[in-house]
């Protein structure tokens, strides 16, 4: 009788077992559970690529950074050098830069010249002011209007500076002349695309149009620190020349826009249309022309903007 209750009890609790499932141990691998989460090669895919996008929007930052740093010590030397001596009266002190500069009773050209340098010095600070995302996401109208003036300066700065180069002349002949004049063009038109796209509300073309536009206008700042990166790379002069004609100066005339051109465009491509590895190349190679970037940078405040302040 005992046994028999027994029995049933026991096969009671094995019924029991076999209908309330067990507690599995979530430290026990097994086919039902792990405690690692299975990685997939979709989400290593999807790692990699967040990973080479962030890499390539720190380099871009790492850029623009160096950007502000160097053109804002070139607007200081501009304002203060050119500045200095106009508020002196003492305008011939231009000519100690330029070649071609202040002419004694050559008032079309002179005013043409002093606009120029003016309008570097508005412009500088509103291209600046252009590309930082903060003020186009909270302050729209301020950006538009920013863009319309710095857009228009600029179309005015082009001019002024085409009809200095082709009735003043510059250092480096022929080379320079034409380098400039082809800059000068390339600024009308992409500002005039970036000007028309805003206008139909084609954005992201406007948003290419626009970075193209600082670029170019940017080629004095970038021939300038091109060159002092080149001279303290080479520890020297080499191929500048005695009357600033050298193979270097020559392939700078048109470098100091285009390659930084070629550089934006190749940015872009690999921004929205590269896979991770081409944007961590990508993201590299900006980094260490930012870094050749910063080395002009320096050389030109040594070398050019401090012993004359």
């Amino acid at each position: 009788m005992v046994a028999a209750v027994i029995g049933r009890r026991r096969s009671g609790t094995l019924a029991c077992r076999e209908i309330i499932p067990r507690r599995k141990d979530p430290f026990v691998l097994g086919p039902e559970r792990s405690v690692l989460p299975m990685t997939t090669p979709s989400a290593i895919s999807r790692t990699s690529a967040d990973g080479a996008a962030s890499a390539l929007r720190l380099a871009g930052r790492f850029w623009y950074l160096t950007v502000v740093v160097g053109q804002l010590l070139f607007l200081i030397y501009v304002a203060a050098f050119y500045g200095g001596a106009a508020a002196g009266a003492n305008f011939e002190k231009w000519n100690e830069v330029l070649v071609g500069g202040y002419v004694a009773g050559g008032h079309v050209g002179n005013l043409a010249l002093a606009s120029h340098l003016l309008l570097a010095v508005v412009i500088t600070a509103g291209g600046l002011l252009q590309l930082i995302p903060w003020l186009r996401a909270r302050a729209l109208a301020f950006h538009r209007w920013n863009g319309r003036v710095y857009l228009g300066l600029a179309v005015l700065a082009a001019l002024t500076g085409l009809y200095m180069v082709w009735t003043r002349g510059t250092a480096g002949g022929l080379a320079m002349r034409a380098g400039i004049s082809v800059n000068g063009l390339l600024i009308l038109a992409c500002a005039a695309l970036a000007w028309i796209n805003a206008r139909r509300g084609r954005i992201d073309a406007h948003r290419r149009w626009a970075m193209r536009s600082f670029i170019l206008i940017s080629g004095v700042w970038f021939f300038r620190v091109g060159l002092m990166a080149w001279i303290l790379a080479h520890q020297g002069p080499v191929g500048i020349g005695d009357d600033f004609d050298g193979p270097f100066v020559r392939f700078w005339a048109y470098g100091c826009y285009l390659v930084p051109l070629g550089v934006l465009e190749i940015y872009l491509r690999v921004q929205s249309q590269a896979g991770a590895r081409t944007r961590l190349a990508a993201a590299l190679g900006l980094t260490l022309l930012t870094l050749f970037q910063a080395l002009g940078i320096f050389g030109a405040l040594v070398g050019m903007w401090l012993p004359r302040l």
